[in-house]
């Protein structure tokens, strides 16, 4: 898999969700995502953004054009380094949210995209690693 223009964003502040939204819907549009995939994607990326911000206490994302056997896509990785998630079972669950984010949870948003990998560890924070692929 090759990678190109990544692109790092600070997650720090409401406004920050906003321009990593932004971002990743140019680079949706840029690899020609469908518009139902780029609603997705924006809307995945938009809680993992949300989930930085409020849970990590703030972080980076990541967001690059990627290639894999010919296929386009874009990657958009979120870090922090807050508390981690302490049940991860109970975190991917389909239908639970603690009620603080727009009401997906990591569950919604793993459903909306074609990959997705979480790291996290309580106490060392939590990145989670989504990608779409143009279809």
């Amino acid at each position: 898999m090759t990678a190109s223009g990544p692109e790092e964003l600070p997650i720090v502040s409401d406004e920050d969700v906003v321009r990593v939204r932004q971002a990743v819907r140019g680079y949706a549009q840029q690899v020609r995502l469908s518009l139902v995939d780029q609603t997705k994607l924006v809307t995945a990326t938009s809680e993992l953004a949300r989930n930085t911000l409020v849970y990590g206490g703030g972080g980076s994302a990541r967001i690059e054009v990627v290639t894999d056997n010919g296929r386009e896509g874009i990657r958009a990785s979120f870090q922090d380094e807050g508390p981690g998630i302490p049940d991860l079972t109970l975190a991917l669950a389909d239908g639970w949210s603690s009620g603080k984010g727009m009401g997906l949870g990591l569950s919604g948003a793993r459903r909306l995209v074609d990959e997705f990998d979480l790291d996290t560890e309580v106490g060392r924070g939590t990145t989670v690693t989504v990608v779409k692929w143009k279809r």
